[in-house]
């Protein structure tokens, strides 16, 4: 009889209520699957049940080569499955045993018990033979169970494999809030760039940056599975502002700088970046190019550059509407929110070798 068929079958007899415990389990759905998937279920040295260990038993031992277990299954009454982990799990390591099989007939739990992480992290794949369609159904018995393939290594090769994209896509869902956060506290170029474009699409007006990171800080909010750690002082991802407050207690009563005790009023935080960087190209001739040299600036651009072009790839519109010529004939940015004004602030001051909220202190008019 095809796996098919038996599938198929063995769903009737779940929605059905057929199988009352776990000898109508292990008879009538693990045995009958067995077969179908190339096992000899009547030769006791390949399927061996009551598999005796040092006084404990597994409900089966599959067995390649004869007598030496590569596959345990234990086997439950329908809806009782939960818990059991642990036993079957110290029954596979006293053994050596890489594939765990855990059912009630409708669930099956595909465990790789020498893997890392809790019960539930080793779980290659839990497959319910009453909800799964009955193609992908087969599949997976067929994947992690036919005979051929565990003999052969390519089950266990394959639950191997499934268990690497199961732990990669549990790594990424776990940084995802984190990502974000720092996204959201980074005031992200890419980001607030595409936000505003996407605002100008459906009004017709373009917002500048500050107004969308303020609505980011105003009204996103994500859930963090644990606390995002606060960025170190006087790094590039913390307020200019607050760092200065940390150092030194106050701040420039006025938009503007304060560059070796002398203050240079501004109209807003953007004529600040281009007076800043005017100055420090004024103290050292080669800063410019030194800053320009960095290995990077934004994600997707530079923030300075010698071909205005470089500012902001593949967005001719911004190249002519948001660049700045500066004296020393750089070019630079100025599609930028304040706190992105702050971080390219504090790159220009490690690069110029001046301390940060000593040597120069700024305002950037952030509440």
């Amino acid at each position: 009889m095809s796996v098919k068929r038996d599938v198929e079958e063995i769903r009737e007899g779940l929605r059905a209520g057929r199988f009352q415990n776990e000898a109508a389990v292990s008879q009538g759905i693990v045995l009958r699957l067995l077969g179908s998937l190339g096992w000899a279920i009547y030769n006791p040295n390949v399927v061996s049940p009551e598999y005796a260990l040092e006084g404990r038993r597994v409900d089966f031992a599959l067995c390649h080569p004869a007598d030496k277990p590569v596959v345990f299954i234990e086997v439950k009454q329908v809806g009782k499955g939960d818990g059991a982990e642990r036993q079957l799990f110290e029954y596979a390591f006293h053994k050596g045993v890489p594939l765990a099989i855990l059912t009630d007939g409708q669930e099956w739990s595909f465990f790789l018990p020498a893997e890392a992480g809790d019960y539930g992290e080793r779980r290659v794949y839990r497959l319910d033979l009453v909800e799964r369609e009955v193609e992908e159904s087969i599949s997976r018995l067929e994947r992690y169970l036919m005979y051929d393939a565990v003999s052969s290594g390519e089950a266990l090769t394959a639950a191997r494999s499934d268990y690497q994209d199961v732990a990669r896509g549990r790594q990424i869902r776990d940084a995802l809030p984190q990502a974000w956060t720092k996204l959201m506290e980074e005031e992200d170029d890419l980001l607030l760039e595409l936000l505003a474009d996407r605002v100008e699409s459906l009004c017709g007006y373009k917002p500048d940056l500050d107004t969308v990171a303020r609505f980011l800080t105003e009204n996103i909010q994500l859930r963090a599975t644990s606390p995002v750690p606060s960025p170190p002082k006087l790094s590039p991802r913390t307020s200019g502002v607050d760092s200065y407050k940390r150092t030194t207690g106050s701040v420039p009563s006025a938009i503007g700088f304060a560059l070796d005790g002398r203050f240079s009023p501004c109209r807003n935080a953007r004529h600040l970046l281009i007076s800043v960087m005017n100055s420090l190209a004024e103290r050292d001739s080669s800063f410019l190019e030194r800053f320009v040299s960095l290995p990077r600036h934004g994600r997707t651009r530079r923030y300075v550059a010698r071909d205005r072009n470089e500012l902001y790839p593949d967005r001719p519109d911004l190249v002519q509407e948001q660049s700045y010529h500066l004296e020393s004939g750089y070019w630079i940015g100025t599609n930028v929110s304040r706190k992105q004004v702050e971080r390219i602030i504090l790159m220009a001051c490690d690069v110029s070798g001046i301390q940060y909220g000593v040597d120069l202190r700024i305002n950037t008019g952030q509440p």
